[in-house]
């Protein structure tokens, strides 16, 4: 059970994770980064502060040392239903019964597109795989056996798309990947289609593809995706969408489907398995084929996965699938999001640190800013916000809801944030956070030197 923080206790309580802190080290000796995704490193976490989880149940999880949490951004946002959702795990355990894998396509596959293309309409035709990465670079590999063109231009204002040499190449962690390969992606700014119309122009008859997320923590300028729709068509390019978070989050049919700008292409991920791993790159039937047997132009290697159709993972979709349009869970999420950060901003303003907690970002992908005393991002802030929240029972590197969170988990969550805000103000007010940090600041994940 973790120790109410009180006003008397919160400079002195000392919330400690001994065996996580143990597992942690093991996980290091054997894992490079101690994880197996670079947003889930300890380094993410206040020093000591990372819980190592044992499981977890609808909206909770419980670390190794007996503590339970309410959790958000559950796996990196793609647990939107929450965990072990039953309808979801039995999908998949009635196809592990009858074998996961075969050496010709199962049936299920079948059913699996056939669902797929019913939700996402926008698409005609759709290829799985196991994570975004290879979707994203499956788009871009088409996007440039399609046009004859060698460049690729990605949104600079959107932070991943890929883990392969195109995109990481443009990040702060470039090491092992020739310049030769980073000169070929260029960027362009979200929400600015003269920007992204000179790129074009400057590079003419040279751009593959534009990729972007369609939305982010803000709105799309009215008629800017759209926009963007007739400068791909007017340069000869294909527009990418990259509809991993906003995929179910914003509607069944993604982001493409809310506003109705049709890209050529689009990816999906995260809550299309709800924690299972299935992923899709979907788009025009046209350059989809491409990748396929029946064309006369040269063949592209678009896709080729020995796990990419695993019975299991396409039945958890499917049933994610079904459960997003017959409960509406994306409203559900637009609900519990617009409760939960209507209370945090509440509960910041009420301590005084209201313009230095700042939640963001669409209802159902909510994210928060830690400002400092000059109102400018702070890890050290941050460090300090999620120490706090952790010693709450609250795991929350993003305030991103799943459909699981009860209107109890939102009101309790609010009450460990108006906690931690308390102590915000202090270290505001002493215009240092360092006495309330014990150890390192947390870390961005892309930076040159660990």
């Amino acid at each position: 059970m973790h120790t109410e923080i009180t006003e008397e206790t919160e400079e002195t309580e000392e919330f400690v994770l001994p065996r996580s802190r143990m597992a942690n080290e093991r996980l290091h000796a054997m894992i490079p980064g101690g994880a197996h995704t670079y947003a889930k490193g300890d380094d993410q976490y206040p020093e000591n502060l990372a819980p190592v989880i044992s499981h977890g149940h609808g909206a909770h999880v419980w670390d190794i040392d007996g503590n339970r949490y309410i959790e958000y951004g559950s796996g990196l946002r793609s647990v939107s239903l929450g965990h072990a959702h039953p309808r979801v795990i039995e999908a998949a355990r009635r196809e592990l019964d009858r074998g996961s894998n075969f050496v010709r396509p199962s049936i299920v596959e079948v059913e699996a597109a056939e669902r797929f293309l019913a939700t996402v309409p926008t698409a005609e035709m759709v290829k799985f795989a196991k994570n975004g990465s290879d979707a994203t670079t499956a788009a871009v590999r088409l996007a440039r056996a399609a046009t004859g063109r060698p460049l690729v231009a990605i949104c600079a204002d959107h932070p991943f798309f890929s883990v392969d040499d195109w995109f990481i190449g443009t990040t702060p962690m470039p090491a092992g990947i020739p310049a030769a390969t980073t000169e070929l992606t260029l960027s362009f700014p979200y929400g600015d289609l003269a920007a992204t119309e000179e790129l074009l122009t400057r590079h003419q008859g040279e751009i593959a593809c534009l990729i972007l997320e369609p939305a982010t923590h803000t709105e799309p300028p009215p008629g800017y995706l759209a926009g963007l729709r007739k400068l791909a068509d007017r340069h000869g390019c294909v527009l990418i969408f990259d509809e991993m978070i906003t995929g179910f989050r914003w509607s069944e049919a993604g982001a493409q489907g809310l506003y109705g700008v049709v890209p050529d292409l689009s990816t999906f991920g995260k809550a299309l398995g709800n924690g299972f791993a299935v992923s899709a790159l979907a788009g025009r039937r046209e350059l989809m084929e491409r990748g396929g047997l029946r064309h006369s132009g040269d063949r592209v290697f678009l896709l080729s996965t020995t796990h990419g159709a695993e019975t299991h993972s396409l039945a958890a979709a499917m049933a994610v699938q079904t459960t997003y349009v017959e409960e509406g869970v994306t409203a559900q999420l637009h609900a519990l999001g617009e409760r939960l950060a209507a209370g945090v901003r509440d509960a910041a303003a009420s301590m005084g640190v209201g313009d230095h907690i700042v939640v963001r970002g669409r209802s159902s992908n909510l994210v928060f800013a830690t400002l400092d005393e000059n109102r400018q991002p702070s890890q050290q802030y941050r460090t300090l916000f999620l120490r706090r929240m952790l010693a709450g029972g609250v795991l929350a590197p993003s305030f991103v809801v799943s459909s699981a969170l009860s209107d109890a988990d939102i009101d309790r969550t609010v009450e460990v944030v108006a906690q931690a805000c308390a102590v915000y103000r202090k270290a505001l007010d002493a215009a240092d956070p360092t006495p309330w940090l014990a150890g390192r600041p947390v870390k961005p994940v892309f930076r040159r030197l660990a």
